[in-house]
């Protein structure tokens, strides 16, 4: 890509923890800054997610028929919640506001992929490791990342979310893949031995990011993501239940869980051993209640406890789940917390453990000090939200849905009170009156199996209001970190204050090539930037003989240190003849979904694998397929008189869903010359004519018009410039 947000912050090549700054002495300390300042040093991070696991499948919960011993351990010397909380009752969207801080009315993926919610992170979407990142910290990603597209070199990509190393699978659906031909390291797809039994190979790669920075200047953080134990039920080894009077899929799932435990206590056998365990915080936690695939009956193993629910479900067998926290020296042993603590939680948590910048417009609330021992000092939420669009369906979960497993459903959870409420179908904005409310006591009923809903109609208005407040068909950010874009010309650099306290001590610069030159056109430096504030400096580059290259911008403050590469390719030429701007070479050209697809509809995978542009059965010979949200840049140099194009959602689309709504938006040098109607497959394509005269760059911008980017293919057929 000509540019690319990454917040590559710490890296070797860029600095150590050490070399950084303290935190001034004015700003003020956490209780968790505090207690990791007497400890001597940033603590090493591990977080450990499990998928599909119950919040009853561990010892620690009351599992009894499947061994778990080594968390059984971990949680006899730490801190066990007993009231944590996944962020969604399905994969994608739990993990999105896992790693961005944000609930499920707020994060950035909302639903399962196929289930008409977004399926990948974009540029602003701001992760934990990102954060972490700009305090020094290694990063390490080993397991499932959950967000397509399937690709290097996109804003979805763990690479461009903030982790230095990734191995694993990227795409949620590659996951289910237990001994898969090919697995990812970074930005590669490296092919595996046949018969590699993928968690296997995942965890020793964990194990040895451990080993290469146990004794580094840095601390480093490791997320370890194995797919175990979701669907299907696949391990090499059931010797330990072979005599069970199980079926296959049971014993197999029984081993999967054994297994998961096994790789947790290999993650401690390792600090141990390399002598950083007294220095490291340990996370397990599970990204959803209990599933039912396969053949596995999670009643069988009591999966959900004392709960009602499964996965899918929005009861509490759906949603809470096991959190258990390790630090010898930091976290007192067999101590318990019922502080309702959901897993968007994690990431202010880890930054206050760091003492690194979290953003600001997150709804996580640290739970640093309930490790620390100071509970009182930890924030509390008033309410805590949950949102789900899913049309996958299992037995055991629909009927604790009533039938109604294919609606919208919403919860919340204020002190005692549970709200679960079911919309009359797909429709989130219908009326309040025409959704199903039930509402529970869980200080009395935590099995959620009376409904008092009838005996308390203020406390069901008061939730509803606040299920209507927490969600947002949009949630803008706060820009936060640093971003480096070119454009042919110039790149420009902005480092964004998104956090909530001041930032003294900034200084930003731009390295370039050998024998480039890079001039800035304004400030390049402030004593202190403010919250919300930010830093743009506008950088003159030059390159020999007009070659391109990578450049990469660094900021830093008296306590971070931030690094953001871009590609610099200097600008095509100008056509010299009247043009369909598919023949042109693009300045830039990003796409939500796969490549833009020159003269054919935007598929999902390689370039090529779309269909002819099309609209009513009309084909266009010459055109540019892309997928909301995109963008493409021609220079035209100022040569162009007018720019024509019929633009819409093409039969490619429409042939898949009605569903999809988008805008076209035409831009030229920085102001916008024409915004499209709302446009739909049963609506047609709008016609566009424009008068270009003295244009450098043009912008074909495709956005999201209905909140879900799903079925948003969109085409720009016989896209014309005519020339003066």
């Amino acid at each position: 890509m000509p540019s690319r947000r990454h917040f590559l912050a710490g890296s070797a090549a860029a600095v150590g923890l050490a070399a950084l700054p303290q935190l001034p002495a004015s700003a003020p300390a956490s209780a968790a800054e505090s207690a990791g300042a007497a400890a001597g040093s940033a603590p090493h991070l591990v977080v450990i997610l499990a998928d599909d696991l119950g919040y009853g499948d561990l010892a620690p919960y009351g599992q009894k028929l499947i061994t778990t011993p080594r968390i059984a351990q971990l949680a006899a010397e730490g801190l066990k919640f007993t009231d944590a909380y996944a962020a969604a009752a399905v994969c994608a969207p739990s993990r999105a506001a896992l790693l961005t801080g944000l609930h499920t009315g707020h994060a950035p993926v909302r639903a399962n992929p196929g289930s008409g919610g977004q399926v990948g992170l974009g540029a602003g979407d701001t992760t934990f490791a990102e954060v972490l990142r700009a305090r020094g910290y290694r990063t390490g990603l080993f397991g499932k990342w959950g967000f397509g597209p399937e690709a290097a070199d996109q804003p979805s990509h763990p690479s461009a979310r903030g982790f230095e190393e990734f191995y694993g699978y990227i795409d949620h659906s590659h996951a289910h893949q237990y001994y898969p031909s090919y697995l990812w390291h970074n930005g590669a797809k490296e092919t595996v031995p046949a018969g590699t039994f993928a968690p296997g190979a995942i965890a020793e790669r964990a194990l040895a990011f451990i080993d290469e920075h146990a004794s580094g200047p840095d601390p480093f953080l490791l997320f370890l993501t194995p797919n175990l134990p979701h669907a299907p039920s696949e391990v090499p080894d059931t010797t330990a239940y072979a005599s069970k009077p199980w079926s296959q899929s049971n014993k197999a799932h029984a081993a999967q869980v054994s297994l998961l435990d096994a790789q947790v206590g290999a993650v401690v056998d390792r600090l141990r051993a390399r002598g950083i365990a007294d220095r490291t915080v340990v996370l397990v936690a599970s990204d959803n209640g209990p599933h039912e695939e396969g053949g596995v009956d999670p009643d069988l193993f009591d999966a959900n406890g004392p709960l009602r629910g499964y996965k899918r479900n929005l009861y509490e067998g759906g949603v809470r789940v096991p959190l258990i926290a390790w630090a010898p020296g930091r976290i007192a042993a067999g101590t318990t917390s019922a502080r309702p603590t959901p897993l968007y939680d994690v990431l202010p948590t880890l930054a206050d453990l760091a003492g690194a910048p979290a953003p600001s417009d997150i709804d996580g609330l640290s739970a640093a000090p309930v490790l620390a021992g100071a509970a009182a000092l930890a924030p509390l939420h008033s309410h805590l939200y949950w949102y789900r669009d899913e049309q996958g369906v299992t037995s055991r979960a629909n009927a604790q849905d009533g039938g109604r497993a294919k609606r919208v459903a919403e919860a919340i959870r204020k002190d005692r009170w549970k709200g679960v409420r079911f919309a009359p179908a797909r429709d989130r904005n219908a009326p309040d009156a025409q959704w199903q409310f039930e509402l529970y006591d869980l200080s009395a009923d935590l099995g959620e199996q009376r409904d008092v809903a009838a005996a308390n109609p203020a406390t069901v208005a008061s939730l509803t209001a606040l299920l209507r407040a927490s969600w947002s068909e949009t949630y803008p950010r706060r820009a936060w970190g640093l971003t480096a874009t070119a454009d042919g010309v110039n790149v420009t650099t902005r480092l964004a204050n998104g956090t909530a306290r001041a930032w003294p001590d900034v200084r930003v610069e731009l390295a370039v090539p050998a024998g480039w030159t890079a001039t800035p056109a304004g400030p390049v430096s402030a004593a202190s930037l403010a919250p919300g504030a930010s830093l743009t400096t506008v950088w003159k580059v030059t390159s020999p003989a007009a070659a391109p290259g990578e450049v990469t911008a660094s900021a830093t403050t008296s306590a971070f240190r931030f690094t953001a590469p871009a590609r610099f390719t200097p600008l095509p030429a100008p056509p010299a003849r009247d043009s369909y701007l598919s023949d042109l070479p693009w300045v830039s050209a990003a796409n939500g979904w796969g490549p833009v697809e020159r003269d054919r509809s935007n598929g999902r995978k390689e370039a090529g694998d779309g269909t002819p542009i099309a609209f009513g059965g009309v084909t266009y010979a010459k055109g540019l397929g892309v997928h909301a949200p995109s963008e493409v840049v021609y220079h035209l140099g100022g040569r162009a008189a007018r720019f024509t194009a019929l633009v819409g959602i093409d039969d490619f689309s429409k042939q898949q869903s009605s569903a999809g709504a988008t805008r076209a938006v035409v831009r030229a040098d920085g102001r916008t010359l024409h915004t499209t109607a709302t446009l739909t497959a049963a609506g047609g394509p709008a016609s566009i004519d424009l008068d270009v005269t003295g244009v450098r760059l043009l912008h074909l911008v495709v956005e999201d018009a209905n909140g879900s980017s799903a079925f948003d293919h969109t085409s720009w057929a016989r896209a014309h410039v005519t020339v003066v």
